[in-house]
């Protein structure tokens, strides 16, 4: 007997959508394409309308995915032990080096004291180190520099939650004082930085943006965060994010983007990548699932790093998507990024999805023998602008030889982004269960509370397909990717942000110029699982090249 009142295949097409669109994208030419324009409008929290014509097309093109998909005899043998796994974060096979290395980052043992403040704020990590290390700038004086900036603009950009001025001061003249007795904890030792606020620091508040826990306090401080700590760096403050990871909404405001403070800094790691880009601090922690490192390091001018899913411990952090969350640092420099990541980098019993993997970084490589590829169709037309093709064209006049490829899988990135909203969901049923949703700032139709509500009449069955849809992809890409060393793609260039967040495949974002309204660019650089080392070697090959990223916003210059 026909069951009556069945929903139409489009209402769960429409969902899948609508996670996109939550995020603070929305639907490009291609289904789940992220767009620049999307990304320029990220904070608006509008979502998009469709016509029943959109709509049938849609769902046209995924029951003609999932048929193609069904009967291809890649489907049922060669992908048949992917398949059986509802979600496994590595292709089949595929086992990360585990051989660890002495880092050499080849940091310079003279570095000349700049003479202003404000030169001092924005020198990079990896000349600070050396500034300290030597004894011409104290970890004390450093910290107070950053403490009175955060103190002088923090309110003009709603970026900061908790700045923690004793402690840090405290911990600066600790530093200093190892160092004088001898002992030296390495490039971090006496360096400031901040984090963003949903990582836990045992005796603060931990607000992840939202009202509903701007006065919880979680008794526990999360891995990283102690990693860093032993690692001799000096936590000045929390930082803001859109709330729940979503945008840059925040319950106190919207975080501005320091190079037009009519614009948001984008999300969700808006306060990390703000505070940089104004020389608030040298570095600061991100997270990303989706986004949420490369879209404000583009928006705010400044090099994000997203490691490899499984490389760096979520212990203590805000859980929005387990099988996406992904931390990494955002900084003035790709070099800065490793620094950072080596300390990050580590099997953490506290979190099973961390894996075993060594971080190997080496600046005497040779440049020369990685090979570069770049998604030829991402660099063409209106998909691209000059400014990317120009880090192309200076890639060929420095010699190296670049290898034209396509982006081309057999599964659609879109409708795979409907795990993040069932998973998001289960994370804050509580939160929709008591009602305490209401409170957030942010009630439109593609915020988090509507999308929380939407997600819990998703099919299990759908969840589980969509995860074993996702192991083929992931293995597609590693098949792609373990051609080549490093590939160079716009930031926003066809589906690769979404594709390469589920493979769990790292990015470098880097600063590449500006647009013709004055707002900064990026480029992309995108690696082998594991192989954030190439990734560094690459991008720090083009910014000792260029000045790209040595840009500071006119405002916060002084």
């Amino acid at each position: 007997m026909e069951r009556k009142n069945r929903p139409h295949p489009g209402f769960f097409v429409a969902l899948g959508i609508g996670a996109a669109l939550g995020l603070g994208f929305t639907a490009g030419k291609m289904m789940g394409e992220i767009t620049p324009q999307s990304i320029d409008h990220a904070a608006d929290l509008i979502g998009l309308s469709f016509t029943p014509a959109e709509k049938d097309s849609m769902i046209s093109r995924l029951e003609n995915q999932r048929s193609n998909l069904q009967s291809s005899r890649e489907y049922k043998l060669e992908n048949a032990i992917a398949l059986s796994l509802v979600f496994y974060p590595l292709p089949i096979g595929f086992l990360p080096d585990t051989r660890q290395v002495p880092l050499g980052f080849g940091l310079a043992e003279y570095v000349d004291l700049p003479t202003s403040e404000v030169d001092i704020a924005y020198t990079p990590v990896h000349q600070l180190a050396g500034l300290i290390k030597s004894g011409k700038l104290s970890s004390e004086r450093l910290t107070q520099i950053y403490l009175d900036r955060i103190k002088t603009y923090s309110d003009t950009l709603q970026c900061l939650i908790t700045l923690m001025e004793e402690d840090a001061l405290a911990k600066a003249r600790l530093m200093d004082a190892e160092l004088a007795s001898g002992r030296y904890r390495g490039p971090l030792h006496g360096i400031p930085y901040g984090i963003k606020d949903l990582l836990s620091v045992k005796g603060t508040k931990t607000t992840w943006g939202a009202a509903p826990y701007q006065d919880q306090e979680i008794d526990e401080t999360a891995q990283i965060v102690t990693q860093l700590d032993e690692a001799g760096a000096v936590l000045v403050g929390k930082f803001t994010l859109g709330a729940l990871a979503m945008g840059d909404v925040w319950y106190g405001g919207v975080t501005k983007n320091p190079w037009n403070l009519e614009q948001g800094s984008s999300g969700s790691s808006a306060g990390s990548a703000s505070a940089v880009s104004a020389g608030l601090v040298p570095f600061a922690i991100g997270t990303e699932t989706l986004g949420s490192i490369v879209s404000p390091s583009t928006r705010n001018g400044v090099t994000g790093l997203r490691p490899t899913y499984g490389r760096v411990s979520k212990h203590g952090a805000m859980a929005l998507s387990w099988s996406m969350d992904k931390i990494g640092p955002i900084s003035r420099s790709a070099l800065d990024n490793a620094i950072v990541l080596s300390v990050l980098n580590g099997k953490d019993f506290k979190d099973a999805s961390t894996i075993e993997a060594a971080f190997n970084y080496s600046s005497k490589k040779d440049l020369k023998s990685l090979k570069i590829g770049y998604f030829k169709s991402f660099f063409e037309g209106n998909r691209s602008s000059d400014n990317d093709r120009k880090v192309l064209e200076f890639l060929e006049n420095e010699g190296f030889e670049l290898h034209p490829l396509e982006l081309e899988t057999s599964i659609s990135a879109g409708p795979l982004t409907m795990m993040l909203m069932v998973e998001g969901a289960a994370a804050f049923d509580e939160l929709t269960r008591l009602g305490w949703d209401d409170e957030l700032v942010a009630q439109g139709r593609s915020a988090w509370p509507n999308l929380f509500r939407a997600a819990r009449l998703i099919p299990a069955v759908e969840y589980v397909n969509l995860a074993r849809q996702r192991s083929v992809l992931i293995q597609e890409m590693h098949e792609l990717m373990k051609e080549y060393d490093v590939i160079v793609t716009p930031s926003y260039g066809g589906q690769q942000l979404q594709i390469t967040n589920l493979t769990g495949h790292p990015a470098l974002c880097m600063p590449n110029g500006f647009n013709q309204g004055g707002s900064p660019t990026s480029i992309t650089l995108l690696g082998n699982l594991f192989e954030e080392d190439k990734l560094v070697l690459l991008g720090d090959y083009i910014q000792r090249k260029t000045d790209w990223q040595a840009k500071r916003p006119p405002m916060f210059d002084k």
